[in-house]
C-alpha cells in the first residue's frame, strides 16, 4: 500500500506538447459507449449459456475472450483520457478505482459461496475450496488452477465453485502491469508510437505462446496470463489507435458479432483452446468496438444485461454448481436476480462514494480481502466431520485369515450394498482418501503426462532378488502396486514399476481429452518402456490398463484395432521369454466416491453411492477384446456382485471415481497372490 501511495505522490506531468496521448473517443462522444455495454451482455450471455448446458452453445466460453478485449480497451482508454485531461496518471487512484469497482461484489460472492459450500457441498473438499477462495480474493486463482491442472468441466470430479475467478485474476494481473508500462512509455519516449510498438511485440509474443502452450499444456494455456495477455493487449492497441478511425463502418460491428456467435457455435469442450482459434472471438470483439456503434447492442434489454454482467458472471457459476434444485436455466435466472441485488445494494452505493484519497479505496479492498480470508480460515477450523455409525469387523483381518478369501469378500460386498451410516472405523477416513494412493506417486516413479521415458531407479520388493517382476501400464496398473509390493517382499521378487498417467499399455496412439490432441508423450513412453523391459528380461510382467480410452485415429472396426494393439504389446513383452499376466480394468463409479459419501444428502445412507455393475463397466469393446486373451485376471468380482458398493465392510474402496485406495489394494493382496500363482 505504501509503495502504491508513493507512486501517486510522485506522479509527474506527462508531456502533451508533442504527439499527445489520444482521447480514444470520437469528438462529441462521452465516455460511455452503449454498444460496449451491449457487447458485455453478449459476452456474459454466451458464458452463462455454455455453463448452463444450452444446446449448441458449448463454445460460449469465448465470451471470456470478449470480456478481455473490452477490459483492455476500456482500461487503456481510461488511462489515456486521464493523461490527456490532467497531464498525469495516478497509479494509486487507478488501483483504488479497480478495488472499489471489483472487490465489493466479489467479496460478497466469495463469502456467500464459502458458506453455501460448507452446508451444501461435500465436507471433504472444504479445505480445498477455502484455498480456492483465498486465491480468488488475491487474484491468483488462474495460477492455482493452472498449477493443479484442473479441467473446467470435469465429468468425474466437480470443479471448484470458485473456478470462474480465473478470468478476473488474469485481468487484475494485466491491470497491475499495464499502467506502469504506460508511465514508462510516456517518460522514456514522450510519445505514444513506441508504446504501441512495445505493446504490439508483447501481443505477438503472447499469441505465439498461446498457440504453443495449447499444444503442450492445456491447463496453462487456458488459465495462464502469458497466453491470455494478447487478448487484453488487442483491446489496448485498439484504444491507442482508435483516433485514426476517421469514419467508422457499422458493417464491421455486425461482422464482429457474427464472428463471436460463430465461435460459440463452432467450438465445444473438445476444442483445443485458446491457441489460434481465439483469434475469431477476439477479432470479432475488436471489430464491434471499432465500428463505434450497433443498434442491436444499444437496445434497453442488452443495456440492462450488460450493466449486470459483472455480477451475473460472479454469481452464475456457484449457483449452477451448488444449488441442488432446478435446472440450468432456472439457476441462471436466479443468479441474474442475485446480480441485480448486488448491483443495487453493493456495487452502486460504493461506486457513487467519493473516494477523495486513494488510500481509502485501497484500504477498503484490503479489508474485503481480509474478510474473505477470515471466513475461509474460520470455516476450515470449524468441525465438519461426516456422521458415522457402529464399528465393523475389519475386512483386512477377515481376508487375511479366511480359508476362502474370495468367498469372504463376495459376502462382504453383498452385505454392503445397502449400507446405512459409514462404519465408525472406516479405513481410510474420508478426509484422507485422496492421499491414500500408492507410494510410486510420491516417489516420482509414476510418470505424469509430460514424461516420455520411465523414471530410473524405481525398484521395490527385494532389490537383490533373483526373480524380476515388472508392473507395466497406466494408473489402473499402478493402483495394484501396494498388493504387488507386499507380494514382492513376501516372495523375494525384484519389483520394477513402470506406469504412466492416462497411457494404456496397448500399442496404439491415443487421444488425450485434457490435452485435446494425440497423446504423443504416451507413444514415446510406450516405446521406451518396452525397450527397457526387453533389457531387463523379467520373469513376469504384470500388465494393467483402464478401458476408458479413445484411439487418436479411430477405426471402423474398433475391436480389430484394439486386438492388433494388444497383440503387438503382448508379443513384444513375451519376446524375451517373460510370462505376461494381464489384469482387467476395475469399475468406474461415475463421480468421486469420497465426495458422494460426504455429501450432506447422503449422510447416514452410504448405500446411496452404490452403483450398478452395468453402469460401472467402461469400454465394453476394449474389455471384450482384453478378456479374450488366455490368463487374464478379471478383478470385477472383488468389487461388485450385480452392484458395486462404495464401501465394502469397513474399507473405503475408491479414493476418487475409479482408483482403489491403497488400503483396499493391500486388503486384496492375498486374492491377487493366489491368482498370480495359478497363472
Amino acid at each position: 500500500m505504501r509503495n502504491v501511495a508513493a507512486l501517486d505522490s510522485t506522479a509527474r506531468r506527462l508531456p502533451s506538447q508533442r504527439d499527445p496521448l489520444p482521447v480514444p473517443f470520437r469528438p462529441g462522444e462521452g465516455t460511455f459507449r452503449p454498444d460496449i455495454e451491449g457487447l458485455r451482455a453478449v459476452a456474459v450471455l454466451l458464458v452463462v449459456a455454455a455453463h448452463a448446458g444450452v444446446a449448441g452453445l458449448a463454445g460460449g466460453y469465448v465470451g471470456v475472450d470478449v470480456f478481455f478485449v473490452i477490459s483492455g480497451f476500456l482500461i487503456t482508454s481510461l488511462l489515456l483520457r486521464e493523461a490527456e485531461r490532467t497531464g498525469r496518471i495516478s497509479v494509486a487512484r487507478f488501483y483504488c478505482r479497480r478495488a472499489v469497482r471489483l472487490l465489493p461484489a466479489a467479496a460478497v460472492v466469495l463469502v456467500s459461496t464459502l458458506v453455501a459450500a460448507r452446508f451444501l457441498l461435500p465436507a471433504v473438499r472444504l479445505a480445498e475450496y477455502c484455498k480456492d477462495a483465498l486465491s480468488a480474493a488475491t487474484y491468483v486463482a488462474n495460477l492455482r488452477f493452472a498449477a493443479i491442472g484442473t479441467d473446467y468441466l470435469s465429468a468425474d470430479r466437480p470443479p471448484s465453485p470458485f473456478q470462474h475467478f480465473w478470468s478476473l485474476a488474469v485481468e487484475e494481473q494485466f491491470y497491475l502491469a499495464w499502467p506502469l508500462l504506460i508511465l514508462a512509455a510516456a517518460y522514456l519516449w514522450q510519445r505514444r508510437r513506441p508504446l504501441a510498438a512495445v505493446l504490439g511485440v508483447l501481443v505477438v509474443a503472447s499469441f505465439v505462446l498461446s498457440v504453443t502452450e495449447t499444444a503442450r499444456s492445456a491447463p496453462w494455456a487456458y488459465f495462464g496470463p502469458h497466453t491470455r495477455a494478447w487478448e487484453l493487449g488487442a483491446g489496448a492497441l485498439l484504444a491507442l489507435g482508435i483516433k485514426r478511425i476517421k469514419k467508422p463502418v457499422p458493417a464491421y460491428g455486425w461482422a464482429g458479432l457474427a464472428a463471436i456467435v460463430a465461435a460459440a457455435l463452432w467450438f465445444d469442450d473438445a476444442t483445443a483452446y485458446p491457441g489460434w482459434r481465439a483469434l475469431l472471438p477476439v477479432a470479432g470483439a475488436v471489430a464491434v468496438i471499432a465500428a463505434g456503434g450497433n443498434r442491436l447492442l444499444e437496445i434497453r434489454p442488452m443495456q440492462t444485461v450488460g450493466r449486470l454482467s459483472y455480477g451475473w458472471y460472479l454469481w452464475h457459476w456457484p449457483v449452477l454448481l451448488i444449488l441442488p434444485i432446478g435446472n440450468g436455466g432456472l439457476k441462471a435466472l436466479l443468479a441474474l436476480g442475485l446480480a441485480a441485488a448486488s448491483y443495487r445494494w453493493v456495487e452502486s452505493p460504493l461506486r457513487r462514494h467519493r473516494w477523495r484519497r486513494a488510500r481509502g479505496g485501497l484500504a477498503l479492498g484490503a479489508a474485503l480481502s481480509g474478510t474473505v480470508a477470515a471466513v475461509a480460515v474460520g470455516l476450515v477450523l470449524l468441525p465438519h466431520a461426516v456422521p458415522t455409525g457402529a464399528r465393523l469387523a475389519d475386512l483386512r483381518v477377515a481376508l487375511a485369515t479366511a480359508e476362502r478369501p474370495e468367498q469372504e469378500l463376495t459376502a462382504a460386498i453383498e452385505a454392503s450394498r445397502t449400507m446405512g451410516p459409514l462404519p465408525g472405523n472406516l479405513a481410510p477416513p474420508l478426509a484422507r482418501a485422496a492421499r491414500d494412493r500408492p507410494r510410486v506417486w510420491t516417489d516420482g516413479c509414476h510418470a505424469d503426462v509430460p514424461a516420455t521415458t520411465p523414471p530410473e531407479g524405481c525398484v521395490y520388493g527385494d532389490p537383490a532378488g533373483a526373480r524380476t517382476v515388472v508392473l507395466y501400464g497406466d494408473s489402473h496398473a499402478a493402483q495394484w502396486f501396494p498388493a504387488l509390493q507386499q507380494l514382492a517382499v513376501q516372495r523375494r521378487w525384484r519389483l520394477v514399476e513402470m506406469t504412466k498417467s492416462s497411457c494404456s499399455a496397448a500399442d496404439l496412439p491415443l487421444w488425450h481429452d485434457t490435452l485435446k490432441r494425440e497423446y504423443t508423450e504416451c507413444t514415446a513412453y510406450h516405446r521406451s518402456a518396452l525397450a527397457r523391459i526387453a533389457r531387463l528380461r523379467p520373469a513376469l510382467v504384470v500388465v494393467g490398463s483402464s478401458f476408458n480410452y479413445r484411439p487418436a485415429h479411430p477405426s471402423a472396426d474398433p475391436r480389430a484395432q484394439w486386438r492388433a494393439a494388444w497383440d503387438s504389446t503382448f508379443a513384444q513383452l513375451r519376446a524375451g521369454g517373460s510370462r505376461v499376466v494381464a489384469i482387467s480394468d476395475t469399475p468406474y463409479m461415475g463421480g468421486s466416491v469420497p465426495e458422494c459419501l460426504a455429501a450432506p444428502a447422503n449422510a447416514g445412507h452410504a448405500g446411496n453411492c452404490t452403483r450398478s455393475l452395468r453402469s460401472a463397466v467402461r469400454g465394453p469393446e476394449q474389455r471384450e477384446v482384453f478378456l479374450s486373451y488366455a490368463g487374464v485376471i478379471d478383478p470385477t468380482a472383488w468389487f461388485c456382485t450385480d452392484v458395486c458398493p462404495a464401501v465394502i465392510g469397513n474399507l473405503l474402496v475408491y479414493r476418487d471415481s475409479n482408483h482403489m485406495t491403497t488400503t483396499y489394494a493391500l486388503a486384496l493382496t492375498r486374492v491377487l497372490g493366489a491368482r498370480l500363482s495359478t497363472k
